[in-house]
């Protein structure tokens, strides 16, 4: 049986990491291969996928420290998978998939050490180690030189089918916006991408999600892009699909990415994608994006207006389109169950049967 410790969706409301896991849990479940979640509380969280009919769930007590402890599993485990870096009570195979090296690489100080220490632990003791990209496993081997390169796997992300070009013009948001999707701390140069916007007449800004604005970022919009700016704070994928679809643009300066699931996102909608030439986007984007070499707002400026260019646009959509036709939850499905049978060493798969997307 294949536990996966759903730590996660106790330590966030939703995002990426939540995503990836419900994509995992469905087809598992799916497919009817014998699974166990780990919940904690008495209730299935909202971030679980509706889809998720009839899965075996297990709920257990939440202890003090919940997400540093060992996860207690079930003596049926035979393979464990954590959601955040946790190794099980249990001595069984055990995945551990590493998103990016943020905290390593942006943050200082108690919260940098703690993360660092369980994660790398996690790692270390792990039998298999899935990158979502092949960026964050160079960061990988850059801090755990000592890893064996066999057993780090690279399994890019896919991104939901939903999210496609519309045919409907219509719409609550009639002028046109860029778009900036995601968190604003520091790395990901939130600013920046304000003041680029606010030298070009016309243009309105729409943020979305990354919790309520701080005091700071409020004050800066008011006072560069005054009535031009709109903040919302969580909206379904539906709503981020029309907000792809309606955007002249996705503003993603971030300095650095473990992914980048909104350049995926925003391609599968036909929507033209800006961004900094760092860390894992290249590998994402390919050459269906606008690539900024500097993080400069003169720079950033420049390519939002080449991406106002109704030629240009229609260019990047289409390369954006077919780019993201690369990517896809199915793969990523299909690949992490090769990891799971290489542990296992047996089929959970009959190869003749469908592997639906």
């Amino acid at each position: 049986m294949i536990v996966f410790d759903g730590i996660i969706f106790c330590l966030q409301q939703w995002g990426g990491i939540s995503v990836y896991f419900n994509e995992l849990m469905n087809r598992v479940n799916a497919h009817n291969i014998s699974n166990e979640v780990i919940l904690f509380g008495s209730s299935v969280p909202s971030q679980i996928d509706k889809r998720l009919v009839g899965i075996n769930y297990r709920f257990v007590n939440t202890r003090y420290c919940e997400r540093y402890r060992r996860c207690q599993v079930s003596e049926q485990t035979k393979l464990f998978h954590s959601s955040y870096y946790r190794l099980p009570m249990k001595d069984v195979p055990v995945v551990t998939t590493v998103y990016d090296f943020t905290y390593e690489r942006a943050l200082s100080g108690p919260r940098r050490w703690v993360h660092s220490s369980q994660k790398l632990n996690a790692v270390r003791n792990s039998n298999a180690v899935i990158c979502i990209s092949n960026s964050t496993r160079q960061d990988l081997l850059e801090y755990l030189p000592k890893i064996p390169p066999e057993v780090v796997h690279v399994i890019h992300l896919g991104a939901n089918e939903s999210f496609a070009p519309l045919s409907s013009n219509g719409g609550d948001l009639l002028r046109p916006f860029a778009l900036f999707v995601g968190g604003r701390s520091g790395y990901k140069n939130f600013n920046l991408a304000v003041e680029a916007v606010s030298r070009i007449p016309g243009l309105d800004f729409v943020c979305v999600g990354g919790g309520d604005l701080r005091h700071q970022e409020s004050r800066l919009l008011n006072q560069i892009l005054p009535n031009r700016w709109r903040h919302e704070r969580f909206v379904a994928v539906d709503r981020l699909n029309y907000l792809y679809n309606k955007a002249m643009c996705l503003i993603y300066p971030s300095s650095y990415e473990g992914f980048g699931m909104p350049v995926l996102e925003a391609m599968r909608a036909g929507c033209p994608v800006i961004a900094f030439r760092g860390s894992s986007i290249p590998e994402v984007v390919g050459d269906a994006a606008l690539l900024l070499d500097m993080l400069d707002p003169l720079a950033l400026t420049a390519m939002i207006q080449k991406a106002l260019d109704t030629s240009e646009r229609d260019r990047l959509r289409k390369l954006g389109y077919m780019r993201a036709s690369e990517f896809s939850w199915k793969k990523t499905f299909e690949s992490t169950l090769r990891v799971y049978e290489q542990l296992l060493g047996k089929p959970l798969l009959e190869r003749n049967s469908k592997v639906e997307t």
